[in-house]
């Protein structure tokens, strides 16, 4: 690391506008409002801001490491990881673990970015240490390395696998279904019965992964009806994994329970059925189940809603009952049906892929071709962010 003379007020503005991107990245990179060429934007300027910390050396560390201290958030726990890998210094690679570890759980995830962002060659003397370790921090981010980077790490998957951490667990079956290690499906399958439904869930997923969906729908099934924060996700990965005709009908169950009727109609967009628009339309003007139908019409169309006025900020536009909620943008019901009955929708867009959709497709792949690998959909975009 360089000692290079530099301005304060400069560098200072790389690492407090490097957190604030790569926290806008966190929150779209799997969402349904920005498409892979305005994650590129964002990727050339985050990658623009991590450059003029590393161009600022000495000083570009401690401006990054000052404003840690005095916003322990993800978003400067991510600046710290990422220029501690791109120097590939071991003290400085320790002290972001040790940042991450006294922020606790959540302090994983940032340096799990900051790792994806890495090259192959800068992880390549830590990752082996990493697995090796005692502790299970150290190991959740070996796995992190190799999830990111689609690495098999071979025969040593299988004590990951079987590790007593349920986060290293977690991560090591994750793995296991995203590079298809079928030989490791007695581990996946043992992983349905863990204690956390979080586990359970990972478990299931990879289970699918590997093409056994029938053991990982009945835990799949149990989290849908006694977890609702898992539910919606659940419920994604149960249709993504079910016939089209079998998924609908095991969907409309669902639909009629009130206690699971909001995910359910959030995810009715994923059969791609242009018929439930009129249906849906009737669901927007219920305050309750706006935002859920909102997002199925974004699954529906491959249609950039940002250039339409069908979504609202203001919510008192919709009517009083609507005036309280803040659920972000929402369809006005109104706006979308003359839209609809115009020319039933997507006419006279450009084609639009979220990222979102993105996700899915590489979800419907892998789950359709038990060799097929899971494809990166996160992978770091190189877009001139001045067009």
């Amino acid at each position: 690391m360089l000692h290079v003379a530099t301005i304060a007020a400069i560098v200072d503005q790389h690492a407090e506008d490097a957190a604030f991107l790569w926290l806008r990245r966190r929150r779209e990179i799997d969402g349904p409002l920005l498409d892979e060429t305005e994650i590129g934007r964002i990727d050339q300027r985050l990658e623009a801001n991590i450059e003029g910390l590393m161009a600022a050396g000495k000083a570009g560390w401690e401006a990054a490491l000052a404003r840690f201290g005095d916003y322990p958030e993800p978003g400067e726990l991510f600046v710290l990881g990422a220029l501690a890998l791109r120097w590939g210094e071991a003290a400085l690679v320790a002290s972001a673990i040790e940042a991450a570890i006294g922020v606790g759980k959540t302090g994983l995830s940032p340096l799990s970015a900051a790792i994806a962002r890495a090259p192959r060659d800068n992880l390549r003397p830590f990752v082996a240490k990493w697995l090796d370790a005692r502790d299970a921090w150290p190991r959740a981010l070996g796995l992190s390395a190799l999830w990111h980077h689609r690495v098999d790490p071979g025969s040593r998957l299988f004590d990951l696998a079987g590790h007593s951490d349920a986060v290293v667990r977690g991560h090591a079956l994750r793995l296991a279904g995203a590079v298809k290690r079928r030989d490791l499906l007695p581990m996946v399958l043992a992983g349905l019965d863990a204690e956390t439904p979080g586990e359970r869930l990972t478990a299931a997923v990879a289970a699918c992964m590997l093409g056994e969906t029938r053991s990982a729908h009945r835990v799949i099934d149990q989290i849908v009806m006694t977890e609702p924060g898992l539910a919606e996700a659940a419920i994604e990965i149960r249709l993504l994994t079910t016939p089209t005709k079998a998924g609908k009908q095991w969907l409309r169950k669902h639909l009629a329970q009130p206690a699971r009727r909001v995910a359910a109609t959030a995810s009715i967009g994923l059969f791609g059925d242009h018929k439930v628009m009129p249906w849906l339309i009737e669901k927007m003007r219920e305050p309750d189940l706006a935002g859920a139908a909102g997002a199925s019409l974004r699954d529906l169309f491959e249609v950039d809603f940002g250039d339409t006025d069908l979504f609202v900020a203001d919510t008192s536009l919709l009517g009083k009952d609507f005036a309280d909620l803040d659920d972000g943008l929402l369809p006005a019901a109104d706006r979308v049906e003359a839209w609809w009955d115009e020319g039933r929708g997507g006419r006279n867009h450009r084609l639009f892929r979220s990222m979102r959709r993105l996700r899915l497709g590489a979800l419907r792949a892998a789950f359709a071709a038990p060799e097929t690998p899971l494809a990166d959909w996160r992978g770091t975009r190189s877009f001139p962010a001045w067009i």
